[in-house]
């Protein structure tokens, strides 16, 4: 008994030092990002548009093109990912052919985001004839995070208890009844945070955006989904490892780092309350 006690003990020891360890390098890169980027966050900094070749003005056009694109990504990714979660978890049945179906979306989760990229010139800018645009950017993010959503999603769905199904199966209610009825107010916390997260995710990731729409200099803002525009993962790429001027952009480099790290963490906190919120409300 004294030997499991002590075996517990150390694995939470080790566990709560591997936390505080991950805490603690994440707090000394936002306190880094936060000192040097900081004097470069101004109201003219967020609301102007990039000038002289980037080394002046702000990046409004790449905030806006972030929000703009992350919600064209939203409109393709969560319906389609939640619909195919309701399948895998309610309708399909146990067998090969589901395993498959559940091992490749698995591994699809873990492909590099450049081939995402890739794949999205071939089927939407070439293909499709969408063009390098938000459509083409939005779509190709939505293929990247649809994994992630499904496989959140289906996580949700089995954590309602059964009884939930059988209980308004027993009062007469068809298999979608009890479903729309039951069992997604009940799993609609797990699936809020995994979608949210899931486009946190996306609106930081560069590579898919590169081949597919996202401009380098575009002191604009799109005029619709089949124009280019500005990012703030791409914008912060040039800044950092491609401008002509690195040591006279660094600051404003730091500060759109900043501004990005914000918005996911608004993103994230949105995800919290909200569960939070809706846990609160179908636990009463």
């Amino acid at each position: 008994m004294k030997l499991k006690r002590f075996e517990e003990a150390v694995g939470f020891g080790i566990l709560g030092l591997s936390a505080i360890t991950v805490l603690l390098i994440l707090c000394i890169i936002v306190f880094d990002i936060t000192k040097k980027g900081a004097g470069a966050i101004s109201w003219q900094f967020l609301v102007d548009f990039p000038r002289e070749g980037m080394t002046q003005g702000g990046i409004f056009p790449a905030i806006i093109g972030t929000i703009f694109v992350t919600f064209i990504t939203a409109l393709f990714s969560i319906p389609l990912g939640v619909s195919a979660a309701i399948y895998l978890s309610e309708y399909a049945k146990e067998g090969r052919f589901t395993r498959f179906i559940r091992v490749s979306i698995r591994n699809l989760a873990g492909v590099p985001s450049i081939v995402y990229g890739l794949f999205g010139v071939a089927l939407f800018v070439e293909g499709l004839r969408f063009g390098t645009s938000v459509l083409s950017s939005g779509l190709t993010l939505g293929l990247l995070t649809l994994p992630w959503i499904i496989a959140t999603s289906e996580e949700a769905f089995k954590t309602v208890p059964q009884s939930y199904r059988e209980g308004a199966l027993a009062l007469g209610a068809t298999k979608w009844q009890s479903i729309r009825s039951n069992v997604l107010p009940s799993a609609f916390p797990g699936i809020l945070t995994g979608g949210i997260l899931g486009l946190s995710r996306a609106a930081g990731e560069t590579a898919p955006i590169l081949f597919t729409g996202v401009a380098f200099y575009l002191p604009r803002l799109p005029d619709s989904v089949f124009d280019q525009f500005m990012a703030l993962p791409y914008h912060l790429y040039i800044l950092s490892t491609q401008h002509h001027a690195i040591e006279q952009v660094r600051p404003l480099a730091y500060g759109t780092a900043l501004v990005l790290i914000a918005l996911v963490f608004m993103v994230n906190l949105t995800a919290i309350i909200l569960r939070y919120r809706y846990r609160k409300k179908f636990s009463m």
